[in-house]
């Protein structure tokens, strides 16, 4: 294991000790607040979160991890040499949409999805958040259409990140995010999960779906460069392979994984692609092209 393959230890602060509560004049130092009367409300315990898990049968599989640490350090760079990184498993492209184990199996859920508002907005249905009939419907028929599996309304996340593709090739940067210059500039949307690539008003890499990092694991926004591109990189940490990698940022790289990109979490900071996507962008990208990344990730 490299020095850049170590993992980097989070440190934080100690937390700063709370000011003590101020003692009213004439009061005694050591005196305890009145217990509560019968008036004050009870203390709400928020619902547990159901996990989502692929909704239908070994969907969602991958040969390896789907993600590799974010580090501090970049890689040692040792060149283009080591072992070819594997092909990936049939199948893996297959959009399988996420689902709490007790909807899965329904035919038309009621249950709200994780992203049931940005699914909402993005099929023109009323945003409030709420699952009717007639927006299971709906949502039923847009992944039917779409051949994500199973077509059962629910509005998870590979159904929100079809939605917001098929939206961003009508109209790719609605808030005109990405700085427009006369080099190639890699523009990378957190806020919708997706990334492309232009050169002036030229779009050299079109958009497609990504995925970055997950709660303390942020990939870093700003401007960065790719400073240094190796196809057939493995982390040593966990011996997984990450194909087509072309760093930009410390240890934060786009490359590829094995299986689905919109999944429950994000990385650990890498800028995350299909297989197919990631091999196009190796010949797209230099050594020195620029890097431009904001928003964040939903949920994050």
């Amino acid at each position: 294991m490299s020095v850049a393959d170590t993992p980097a230890v989070a440190t934080a602060d100690s937390p700063a000790v709370a000011d003590a509560p101020a003692v009213a004049a004439g009061s005694p130092a050591s005196a305890e607040p009145s217990p509560p009367t019968s008036s004050d409300p009870a203390p709400v315990t928020p619902a547990p979160v159901e996990p989502l898990v692929p909704g239908v049968p070994g969907g969602g599989r991958a040969e390896y991890p789907m993600d590799t640490p974010d580090q501090v350090l970049p890689p040692l760079q040792e060149g283009e040499g080591g072992v070819p990184v594997p092909e990936p498993e049939e199948g893996v492209d297959e959009l399988v949409e996420y689902l709490p184990r007790s909807v899965v199996g329904a035919a038309c859920t009621a249950t709200a999805g994780a992203y049931q508002r940005q699914v909402e907005r993005l099929l023109g249905l009323k945003v409030d958040g709420k699952q009717s009939g007639a927006d299971c419907a709906a949502v039923k028929a847009f992944q039917t259409r779409e051949k994500i599996k199973p077509a059962n309304g629910y509005a998870g996340p590979v159904t929100w990140a079809r939605a917001e593709l098929l939206a961003a090739r009508k109209n790719l940067d609605p808030g005109r995010r990405c700085p427009v210059k006369k080099y190639a500039v890699v523009c990378v949307d957190l806020d919708r999960q997706l990334m492309w690539v232009r050169k002036g008003k030229k779009v050299t890499f079109g958009v497609v779906n990504m995925r970055s990092g997950r709660v303390g694991y942020a990939t870093r926004t700003g401007w960065h460069s790719v400073y240094w591109r190796h196809k057939d990189h493995w982390s040593s940490i966990y011996n997984t392979p990450m194909p087509y990698s072309q760093f930009f940022s410390g240890g934060q790289a786009f490359h590829a994984v094995y299986g689905q990109i919109a999944t429950p979490t994000g990385s650990r900071g890498c800028v995350n692609l299909g297989y197919a996507n990631a091999r196009k962008l190796w010949d797209v990208l230099r050594k020195g092209d620029r890097v431009y990344i904001w928003g964040k990730r939903p949920g994050s």
